[in-house]
């Protein structure tokens, strides 16, 4: 048995925001973050470090960003099917 607590059903464990978010940047780039999450720190003058400050402080702004990673990059992601 291991000490270390495994998550075998979180898709972000061992990802961390920042990324996630470069990896999100890297996809859509920032106008279509932008397009997919209103927030101003993708819409004016965006970068990654004063967008990661945005969402630390952010809760709301976060949770969208961990969703739309997950839908994006997971393949077994539950908000790419419809729901039952």
């Amino acid at each position: 048995m291991t000490t270390t607590r495994q998550q075998p059903n979180n898709p972000l464990h061992g990802i961390t925001l920042e990324k996630a978010l470069t990896r999100l940047v890297a996809h859509y780039g920032w106008d279509g973050l932008a397009l997919r999450i209103d927030v101003n720190c993708f819409k004016s003058d965006p970068s990654i470090k004063s967008s990661l400050k945005f969402l630390r402080k952010t809760e709301w702004a976060r949770n969208k960003v961990e969703r739309l990673y997950v839908s994006t990059f997971d393949s077994q992601s539950p908000w790419g099917y419809s729901q039952r």
